[in-house]
């Protein structure tokens, strides 16, 4: 055996996990991401989805995918820097642009690869990347390509922001890079004083809109605008994998900028563009989201009905006020096995363990769409509690 086999065959913790029955992932679905889904030949309720929107399966969105893949076919064979730009990429981007009230936007394949290029690019070796310290991988990532000066912040802590801006020198780029909604936790940065401090630091703003898009805002324009601070931010990203039912992901923000990454951005000039399918059905969505503003207003109705019923129950729901609702456990293992049972009882939810949390916050991560009735939230409660209390899991 190679060096490299024998040093990896040494992880074997999928291998145990699955010993003893419990491995939560890979779960095949044979159906449409909908509210329920095709498991083994058995329906299961799903609430470990990010189609805030549920848009996912609806007819008119698939239709307009249909309809682009018709005329610009399958792909593009190439990146937007060279053959990969069509009409409908520079209609969306106008469009998203306007969105979020910013002068121009830009598309990449895919959520991650914005994080990782924008954040990787922007910034030089006497600059400074300011992070909390619960933003996602792909922030991360893109940092650890970059030769800035890194800091790091407390969660949502704002003084600890602070401390960490005042060891900064006043003529170098600041750039603070923060989740505008927590994906695992749920919860909601302080915008408003990011925002202030940014301003007294002469620092830069960007923030990753991926679960807040949809969600909060006008017609689901995001955090930002629900606090009133698009034009004090700097730079707005969003996925299109979760609240846009599709694949890939945009950043918005002056042309200044965006002209910079353009030339400079690798994971935009170096990856293929994003499919017309894709472009055609956030095109779609976002159609959707303007007109058709009661699913907003039920997604917040039913995550208000759960939240107040997961307290009652007396689950450990940490900070959120998101559809987003996390169900601490604290335990790998008895996370694992709550997973298992609650998808015996016809519940789907995501496990979250260390490393995408700290040892002694996993969770079961439980997750809302505009599409769930009430009755299907109701039902999801009678499973959680019934499992949760076969783990002495509720105070």
């Amino acid at each position: 055996m190679k060096i490299l086999q024998a040093k990896l065959s040494r992880y074997d913790a999928p291998q145990k996990a699955k010993a003893a029955g419990i491995y939560p992932y890979f779960r095949a679905i044979s159906s449409e991401q909908d509210t329920e889904v095709l498991m083994n030949g058995k329906k299961v309720l799903m609430f470990g989805s990010n189609s805030y929107m549920g848009l996912t399966n609806d007819p008119r969105v698939i239709e307009a995918a249909v309809k682009a893949t018709r005329k610009y076919g399958t792909g593009l064979a190439g990146s937007p820097f060279l053959n990969g730009t069509l009409d409908i990429h520079k209609e969306l981007e106008a469009r998203l642009a306007d969105f979020v009230g910013k002068e121009d936007a830009m598309l990449y394949s895919t959520g991650f690869g914005v994080n990782l290029g924008v954040v990787s690019t922007l910034t030089g070796r006497e600059d400074y990347i300011i992070l909390d310290e619960q933003d996602h991988a792909s922030i991360i990532e893109g940092r650890r390509l970059s030769f800035s000066n890194y800091l790091k912040y407390k969660h949502n802590d704002m003084a600890s922001l602070e401390d960490q801006l005042r060891k900064t020198e006043p003529d170098k780029i600041k750039l603070i890079v923060t989740d505008s909604v927590f994906s695992m936790e749920g919860d909601v940065a302080n915008l408003p004083v990011i925002v202030e401090l940014a301003k007294k630091y002469n620092a830069t703003v960007m923030v990753d809109e991926a679960h807040g898009i949809g969600v909060f805002g006008q017609n689901g324009r995001g955090v930002c605008h629900h606090y009133g601070v698009s034009d004090d931010v700097d730079l707005i990203m969003g996925t299109f994998s979760k609240s846009f039912a599709s694949l890939g992901g945009f950043i918005a923000t002056d042309k200044e900028i965006t002209n910079f990454l353009r030339h400079h951005s690798r994971s935009y000039i170096f990856t293929a563009s994003i499919t017309p399918a894709s472009v055609a059905a956030v095109n779609a969505s976002l159609d959707i989201m303007l007109t058709e503003p009661e699913r907003q207003k039920h997604l917040w109705d039913i995550t208000n009905f759960a939240l107040d019923s997961f307290r009652q129950m007396g689950c450990e729901i940490g900070h959120t006020s998101t559809p987003i609702i996390p169900l601490f456990i604290r335990d790998d293992y008895k996370t694992f096995r709550v997973t298992r049972d609650l998808l015996d009882e016809g519940v789907f939810v995501n496990p979250v363990v260390s490393p995408a949390v700290a040892p002694k916050d996993t969770l079961i991560r439980y997750s809302l769409m505009a599409t769930h009735t009430k009755e299907q939230v109701e039902r999801s409660l009678d499973a959680i509690e019934k499992v949760f209390r076969r783990y002495d899991l509720l105070g």
